[in-house]
This record gives structure tokens, sequence and C-alpha cells, in this order.
């Protein structure tokens, strides 16, 4: 199965196998173990501290990372166009959410001053930096160029 994706369970921390031609037919797969439904497959994740490394830094696909917090009101300004991104790119691009006044280790790791900052990481580095609020069209062109 070269084609499945590998997604680890935010509730029971199972690694599961999910193909990405059903995730493109539409289905909303759930944990094997413990039935939860995995998240960060057709929407954001939620990465903290703790599981930024995993779900992040060691993801076989690209990742867009939104750095965040409840109060700024450009992040939610963005937030329903981060939830279609995570969406419409699923099985390419893996969509994450980091909310930086819970997270201030990660935050700090990446000198996150302003918010929303939008950061994309394939193979585990860092290789591109959004600040602010972006249209959909700019991220997505941002994006295609880390896609290749």
């Amino acid at each position: 199965m070269a084609d499945a994706l590998l997604i680890r369970c935010a509730a029971c921390n199972a690694t599961n196998r999910v193909p990405q031609a059903k995730l493109a037919g539409g289905a909303r797969p759930i944990c094997g173990r413990c039935k939860a439904p995995l998240q960060g497959v057709t929407g954001p994740l939620t990465v903290t501290d703790a599981s930024f490394t995993a779900d992040v830094e060691h993801s076989p696909l690209p990742v867009l990372v939104d750095a965040w917090a409840p109060w700024c009101g450009p992040c939610r300004t963005i937030a329903p166009m981060i939830e279609e991104l995570a969406g419409e790119m699923a099985g390419r691009v893996r969509v994450a959410k980091l909310n930086v006044d819970e997270n201030p280790t990660t935050a700090s790791r990446f000198g996150l001053r302003s918010i929303p900052t939008l950061l994309v990481f394939r193979d585990g580095e860092e290789v591109d930096r959004l600040v602010g609020a972006h249209p959909k069209a700019d991220i997505i062109r941002r994006l295609a160029r880390v896609l290749g």
C-alpha cells in the first residue's frame, strides 16, 4: 500500500494506515483501535509542543502549520480558509494548527512573533513562511512550489 498515509490517532496514539484513494472518495477514516475519527485527514490536525515533532517534522507529507491564537482577529478570519485547504489538499499536504498561547515552547523555537503565521515544512525542515493573513490563492501558490 504505497499510496497509504500513516495517521496517528490523537485519542489513543495508534498509527493507522489510510489509503489515499479512500480519502479522495470522501471517506472519513476512524481509528482501527479506538474508533475515534482521525484528525488531520480532511480537517486540520491540532498540534502541541508534545506532538509537533511526530506530527510535523516526521510527516511523510509536506505540512502547512497555522500558528494562531483565539484572541487574534485575523487568525479567526483565515480559519475557515485553513479548514477548506485541509480538505482540498488531503493526501498531498497535511494541514495543522498550533495555538501559540498554549504551546509557547514551539512558538519560541520557531521565533513566532506575529500571528497568524503559516509555516510550510517538507522533510522535517521549514521551507517557507507567510506572516499575516494572506488570500487563499497566495497560499496555494506557495504550497505548489513545495509540491514541485
